[in-house]
């Protein structure tokens, strides 16, 4: 059980896929202006990462190795990511039409969200077990949405603060972001190979 902590705490915080691998910066940037938004994106690319790490780890241990397919991994990974995302698209479509709107265009672009992509290479390299993935894909997706909302919440204040014009906007949410990454890193040594 201590494994799986690990796995998840490495994930989420130690090798946090945004502030540490920089990967999905896209969403990062583009919808973290408002709380609401980012919570909504980080909760559908998570539910987007745990589809495709169960469903890539499935297909790719059950049907391409033992077809010696391995080949068409990369390929077969993409269109799985593909239909995840449209079936996310539609639930949240269904579920809240604000949320959907909120979301705009970064919603389909969960397909090309290099996180997901990455997550799932990323655990095949690492050899790890069904349990595994859905312990690293649940740490990815909390850690991912956990910084959505915290640079969310940081950007809020700055649109309300007195922030000197050379910094206004972008500027300042780049500065703000290298500061979020070297606190998180900060925690690189609490879970040594977790991840």
């Amino acid at each position: 059980m201590v494994h799986y902590l690990f796995l998840f705490f490495g994930a989420a915080i130690v090798n946090n896929f945004v502030l540490v691998r920089f990967l999905g910066l896209c969403p990062f940037l583009g919808v973290s202006n408002k709380i609401s938004a980012a919570a909504g994106m980080g909760l559908a690319t998570s539910f987007v990462l745990l589809i495709t790490s169960i469903a890539c780890y499935l297909v790719n241990t059950y049907i391409l190795t033992l077809y010696s397919l391995e080949s068409l991994e990369l390929i077969i990974d993409i269109v799985i990511i593909a239909i995840t995302v449209q079936l996310a698209e539609i639930v949240i479509r269904f579920v809240s039409m604000d949320l959907y709107n909120a979301l705009g265009i970064y919603l389909p672009l969960i397909t090309t969200n290099c996180i997901v992509l990455g997550l799932v290479l990323l655990q095949g390299s690492l050899s790890f077990n069904l349990a595994e993935s859905v312990a690293f894909t649940i740490g990815a997706g909390f850690g991912f949405t956990l910084v959505l909302v915290l640079f969310a919440a940081i950007r809020e204040r700055l649109a309300i603060s007195d922030v000197p014009e050379p910094f206004k906007n972008t500027a300042i949410a780049l500065v703000t972001a290298g500061l979020l990454s070297m606190a998180f890193m900060g925690f690189a040594g609490f879970a040594g190979s977790a991840a």
